[in-house]
């Protein structure tokens, strides 16, 4: 699901205006995906590389947002997003 995951973000991320700074999603022993939001296009990897900020998610709520099943501002408020 890692991979899955991974490929759906780079394709997510890849016309966005960059962030600025690097993001991390854990997924707990999953793994990460790390995003360097200071690139255009922004690269997307599975290394556990430093990040501003740092999301706790199950891959299966990452998976929600990414297909817009699920909005980051309900992950949040519901505990789904830490």
């Amino acid at each position: 699901m890692l991979e899955q995951l991974t490929e759906k973000l780079r394709n997510e991320f890849a016309d966005k205006t960059s962030l600025g700074f690097p993001i991390k999603f854990d997924l707990g022993e999953q793994g990460v995906i790390h995003v360097d939001g200071t690139t255009t296009p922004m690269e997307v990897s599975n290394e556990d590389k430093p990040a501003e900020t740092t999301f706790g998610v199950t891959p299966e709520d990452l998976a929600a947002m990414a297909d817009g099943d699920l909005t980051p501002m309900s992950a949040v408020m519901s505990g789904k997003l830490k």
